[in-house]
């Protein structure tokens, strides 16, 4: 993928991309419970969990999403649109799939599932499905994420030219 800036018109739908991988470690786990103050014992409480449904302990969910979000800041893809994007607008229907495991290594895959156009002619919107998948292949969490994203064109380039004098 080219180092050029990605700009509403470029996001074209279906378009997948993937993130390099981490995985989530006993530190992770508690210096989450520690930041968020969750300290339900399926996370921390190895005797507890044992008996779970689960047999073990798990990560928290939403340390989950949290690493699925810094992933998706280390690809090619996100590194092209930090010129144009504007904000995150939300995270649309997230769903925790699967438990996310100690040990366990997770990517993130990423398609362009829709694109929006705006009141503004500088702007749209474009969804980002995004999906949690560990080294078993097995997608554990999914969402979707609209992005505000700058268009590429000439009354654009206009405001900017006319905001540096």
């Amino acid at each position: 993928m080219s180092k050029e800036t990605l700009y509403f018109e470029d996001f074209e739908v279906g378009e997948r991309f993937l993130s390099p991988a981490r995985t989530i470690t006993e530190a992770d786990v508690v210096n989450f419970a520690g930041l968020s103050g969750d300290y339900n014992a399926l996370h921390v409480d190895s005797e507890y969990a044992k008996d779970s449904i689960f047999g073990e302990r798990i990560a928290h969910g939403l340390l989950g999403l949290t690493v699925s979000s810094g992933l998706f800041t280390r690809t090619d893809l996100n590194r092209r649109m930090v010129q144009s994007l504007i904000t995150l607008l939300g995270i649309n229907s997230w769903r925790f799939l699967g438990p996310l495991k100690f040990g366990d290594t997770i990517h993130l895959e990423i398609e362009i599932v829709g694109k929006e156009e705006t009141s503004k002619p500088d702007r749209g919107i474009v969804y980002f499905k995004r999906k949690v998948i560990n080294q078993r292949g097995k997608v554990i969490q999914e969402g979707t994420t609209p992005m505000l994203i700058l268009r590429n064109n000439p009354k654009h380039k206009i405001k900017e030219e006319m905001k540096c004098l």
